[in-house]
């Protein structure tokens, strides 16, 4: 994996953007210029719940410089509703507009928007509008939302429950009842939000003249919005252009489509002009998908010997007013439930999950989505079993992992899981940190007042989503193209449907081209990301970029390969199988005989094609698509241990070191997943110790700022050493797995089990995140 090797794949080349980000010229939805655009400002609702008995906009209407003022009224001809997808059978949906009708669900949603020639008009009117509202009982609270007298957060619904469902083996008490030791806990995870440094933002140019659109848009799947915009618009897809320029972040955020980002397109489409929203940070803090929000309790149950007996989790999942779109909320529950004790050998697994509806914004896919929790329930019940039996909690994990060289396996939870290698994870952890020093040392310093811990995360983490088996529903295809073209220079151009949200995946790609067409990394111009530019497919999301893009573009590079060899053969008067590429060079793999540049041959194809031989028909361009005959998510794994101090009269958590050693599968650049698995890292720490939307009673964010919710600096996070182990995933040529949402998935339960550590001695424990001073100094009962 050094950078000594002489292919491309392994080698850490930097991003090839990365000189055009920094130096400011990158194009963002906000560099979009479309002549003639005007500006949309959304009036949204400051209750959590309420019905909307009049809306005044007169004196908006009445505003030099505004447009049009528009209502759900205004838009109910253009746009229709709609319902998320039915991922998960028995899930009670109800029907989102693009604004709201007669009634308000969350602070936040969208209820009139202004059209105007600048944001700031628009932003006035907005303020000249008025509104009658009939407020509504607010359902808000988790833990009372299933109570018989509990508020419905829609009132023509019996109650709050929006779907459940139990997850593997059904409950045996006498498994826990007759076992040498249990331990259980309860968690409670708060609700956060994404942060990516771009907020979501659109351009929609709708031309009534020949009924085309045209939208740019902050997204990372441009086929799956064009689908969406034409069956919610009721438009002809063939006519529809989805551009989705530089990405500043996703993390999950832009994976979905929202009412405000459907209501702008729509506006285009009823006044014929082109119109822009980009949301502001307050927006986009109460608006952009939240997640995360749940309670579990779980237990673990061990034999006299530290054999794992069985596991029982339950979890309640905020959904919010609706589930997200296209997709589902249910998913980050759902993979919290299934995927908890998944590294290891337990014979009776099972839990249940319940959905619940709340008057608060929806609840979606964020970086890991339900990974983070599924870990840190697990491990942390994994450690507190070793401190209750006295044993290690290294080697109570490898005696109770599945055997590296056991897998293909199946859950008791119905997940299938093949190449990964927890024990070979842990013991190269177990290389680069010598924990046994460690703890000693830790136990020397606890004597003198300073409070050490160390905490170790395992995890698996699902990754390079396959469509569902209802794309029809869903949007999503199930499949992944690419076009592949070498130009008269030798140069190669690419277009492909999986898209770069600022990851690198252009580059990774670019390296797999590279090697087998044997180019130059910067010979290669990738394009994606613009529906009309590129074939159809997924886009990138659930870090698919290298397993699903890579494998395409190393699929589709061979073929292309294959003809220009088979061309260099025929000009050379030899065998096709006597010949390489290498540096832009086709000859002889021993080196003897003439040779032929691959420049030189790309011109006689495309400007003297009478120098082939009669009837040759060449063309140096094609077309593939990718659909995974693999199973439809690809599992990695990995581990992660944390040094922290907690200071236990202030509460303040210090982050002194914290050590990766993940297993990606072939790993095709290092200095890319390092820096995937160290940004992954820091979002984990935030998850952990910092970020948190505080909503009150009455279902109003009382955070919605940078100033209140906090995010982690650079000066907050440790030092961070990543090192890796390569099982090749077998059902592919490249091998390589997902490689961008680890960091986080392991992070969260490695701090937690750290301050645990820390605070045990003291007989305190956490199990609330993040853990906030105020609560360390409550569980060390210090407030």
């Amino acid at each position: 994996m050094s950078g000594t090797t002489t292919k491309a794949v392994g080698s850490s080349h930097r991003r090839g953007d990365a000189r055009l980000f920094v130096g400011g010229r990158g194009t963002y939805i906000d560099d979009v210029a479309v002549p003639g655009v005007m500006h949309v400002a959304f009036l949204r609702s400051p209750h959590a719940h309420a019905s909307i008995v009049a809306i005044r906009t007169a004196e908006a209407d009445a505003l030099p410089g505004v447009v049009r003022v528009v209502t759900a009224a205004d838009l109910a001809p253009v746009c229709k509703g709609w319902q998320t997808s039915q991922t998960y059978p028995g899930l009670v949906m109800r029907t989102q507009y693009p604004l709201a009708e007669d009634r308000v669900v969350f602070v936040g949603q969208a209820v009139v928007a202004v059209v105007a020639e600048s944001r700031a008009l628009a932003e006035d009117a907005v303020e000249l509008v008025e509104i009658e509202w009939a407020l509504l009982p607010p359902a808000c609270d988790l833990t009372a939302a299933l109570a018989p007298d509990a508020a419905r957060a829609h009132p023509d619904l019996a109650g709050n429950l929006a779907y459940q469902a139990d997850v593997g083996d059904a409950e045996e008490a006498a498994l826990f009842a007759n076992s040498a030791c249990v331990v259980e806990a309860s968690f409670r995870f708060n609700r956060q939000t994404v942060m990516p440094m771009e907020t979501r933002g659109v351009v929609a140019n709708y031309l009534p003249g020949d009924g085309s659109l045209t939208v740019y848009q902050s997204h990372t799947a441009p086929h799956q919005l064009r689908s969406l915009y034409a069956t919610h618009l009721g438009l002809d897809e063939g006519r529809i252009r989805v551009i989705c320029p530089h990405v500043g972040g996703s993390f999950g955020a832009k994976i979905h489509l929202y009412s405000d980002e459907v209501a702008t397109v729509a506006i285009s489409c009823l006044i014929g002009r082109p119109v822009k929203f980009i949301a502001d940070r307050l927006e986009a803090l109460m608006t952009d998908i939240h997640c995360r929000e749940q309670i579990v309790t779980a237990r673990l149950a061990l034999d006299g010997e530290g054999k794992f007996v069985a596991w029982r989790a339950q979890t309640r999942l905020a959904m919010g007013a609706f589930s997200t779109h296209p997709g589902s909320s249910v998913q980050e529950g759902d993979e919290a439930v299934r995927l908890a004790m998944a590294p290891y050998r337990v014979p009776h697994v099972g839990g249940r999950l319940e959905v619940v509806f709340q008057n608060k914004n929806i609840v979606g896919q964020y970086r890991g989505v339900g990974h983070p929790i599924a870990a840190a329930i697990g491990e942390h019940l994994i450690e507190k079993a070793a401190a209750a039996t006295g044993r290690d909690p290294v080697a109570l994990r490898l005696a109770n992992y599945v055997p590296d060289d056991a897998y293909p396996v199946k859950t008791r939870t119905g997940i299938d899981l093949d190449a990964l290698s927890h024990q070979a994870c842990l013991r190269r952890l177990t290389e680069i940190v010598d924990i046994p020093a460690l703890r000693a040392e830790n136990e020397r310093l606890r004597v003198k007042g300073i409070h050490r811990g160390f905490g170790i995360a395992c995890f698996i983490e699902r990754t390079a989503t396959n469509a569902p088996s209802n794309a029809h529903i869903r949007k999503a295809t199930a499949q992944d193209g690419i076009t592949l073209s070498i130009d008269p220079s030798g140069a190669v151009r690419c277009a492909i449907s999986v898209t770069d949200q600022g990851q690198g995946t252009h580059t990774v790609m670019a390296q797999v081209i590279a090697d087998e067409l044997g180019v130059a990394v910067d010979r290669i111009r990738i394009v994606s990301g613009d529906s009309q530019a590129t074939p159809y497919g997924s886009g990138v999301r659930a870090s698919r970029g290298t397993a699903v893009g890579g494998e395409l573009a190393l699929q589709a590079s061979r073929e292309l390969r294959a003809v220009v060899l088979e061309v260099a053969a025929q000009l050379l008067q030899t065998s096709a199988t006597q010949l390489t590429i290498s540096h832009g060079m086709i000859g002889a793999a021993d080196g003897e005989g003439s040779g032929i540049s691959l420049a030189d041959l790309a011109e006689i194809v495309h400007f003297k094609p009478q120098l082939l031989p009669r009837g040759a028909q060449v063309s140096l361009s094609l077309s593939r698509h990718l659909g995974h005959d693999w199973p439809a998510l690809v599992p990695t794994n990995g581990v992660q241990a944390s040094l922290v101090e907690v200071d236990v009269w202030t509460g303040a958590v210090r982050l002194l070191r914290h050590w990766a050693v993940d297993d990606f599968g072939t790993i095709v650049n290092p200095l890319l997943v390092g820096e995937q698995v160290r940004g992954g890292i820091s979002q984990g720490i935030g998850q952990a110790l910092f970020e948190e939307l505080v909503y009150d009673a009455a279902g109003q964010v009382q955070n919605a700022s940078l100033a209140d919710y906090l995010v982690p600096l650079a000066s907050d996070l440790p030092d961070m050493v990543i090192d890796h182990v390569e099982t090749p995933w077998p059902h592919s040529v490249l091998g390589a797995k997902g490689a961008g949402e680890a960091g986080t998935t392991g992070a969260v339960g490695a701090v937690l089990n750290a301050v645990n550590d820390a605070i045990r001695p003291l007989g305190a424990a956490i199990t609330e995140l993040p853990m906030t001073p105020e609560r360390l100094l409550a569980a060390l009962k210090r407030l």
